[in-house]
């Protein structure tokens, strides 16, 4: 029978709470309702690493992964992307997410803040110690867009047959270039024995590609006998403590997209 990943994430966590599930050696300080236009920044806990994110955006999941993966005490601030409070365009003149402060001081842009955080913490180590395979993996970090690109194009096909069915052969097309990666690499993750840096900062999406299967109707976008090796590293990385802690379930990847695409993005549903 035809597997697609909507039924390999079906065991995993349904989503989670309104406050992260970290594992017992991590210390959160605090996470908030997404603030808007007129709030004010919660004071922040000197010593302590700020995140400022968005509970559905992919980019500031990267950020989220790092943390728990690096075991860091840190509190995380949501801000509603729609009405966006004024102040954070003070400390980051972009307002995107995500963002970490510490101290006054602000780094932004998730690959930045991911990188900062794999050397400001370095154990354990994210990236090959080898400067060419750290370079690959970088490059296969930017190649991850021949999938995203593709992806939002299912999102937002709205009825365009042609269009949908294009937008899933190009995911397709991006998909096989890392299910060709990874058996070149013979490991059960892109980062070895353990999951790395390039396996998080793909996971995002992958854990979103069953809100594009729903989107697509009857195109399959991921299939077990196309993509065995992606969907035997699905199935262990859903088993990572960084993942579990921040899983959030298709349905409400789902739920999330509709009410944006409804114009009234709900930010702090219960997922």
């Amino acid at each position: 029978m035809s597997r697609t990943l909507i039924s390999c994430l079906s065991q995993a966590r349904k989503g989670a709470a309104s406050q992260i599930n970290f594992p017992a050696s991590l210390s959160s300080v605090m996470e908030t309702k997404h603030l808007s236009t007129g709030s004010t920044c919660p004071p922040q806990e000197p010593g302590v690493l700020r995140c400022y994110s968005m509970k559905f955006c992919p980019f500031a999941q990267r950020t989220r992964l790092i943390l728990v993966a690096k075991n860091v005490k840190h509190d995380i601030v949501n801000v509603n992307l729609k009405t966006k409070p004024e102040w954070l365009f003070e400390k980051n003149p972009l307002g995107k997410v995500p963002a970490l402060e510490k101290d006054g001081k602000m780094l932004f842009e998730s690959l930045i803040t991911c990188d900062y955080l794999d050397e400001a913490y370095p154990d354990p180590p994210l990236y090959p110690s080898d400067p060419w395979q750290k370079a690959h993996d970088r490059v296969f970090m930017e190649l991850w867009s021949k999938v995203t690109g593709p992806m939002y194009r299912v999102y937002f096909a709205k009825g365009d047959q042609e269009a949908l069915a294009k937008a899933v052969e190009d995911v397709q097309a991006g998909l096989g270039l890392f299910e060709t990666e990874l058996k070149k690499r013979g490991t059960m993750f892109y980062g070895g024995e353990k999951p790395g840096m390039l396996d998080y900062m793909i996971w995002p999406w992958v854990e979103r590609l069953p809100m594009a299967e729903m989107m697509a109707g009857d195109l399959k976008v991921f299939q077990q006998e196309t993509f065995p090796k992606l969907f035997e590293w699905v199935e262990k990385m859903k088993e990572d403590k960084a993942v579990s802690a921040v899983f959030i379930s298709a349905e409400s990847h789902f739920k999330f997209l509709k009410s944006h695409v409804d114009g009234a993005p709900d930010y702090d549903m219960e997922v």
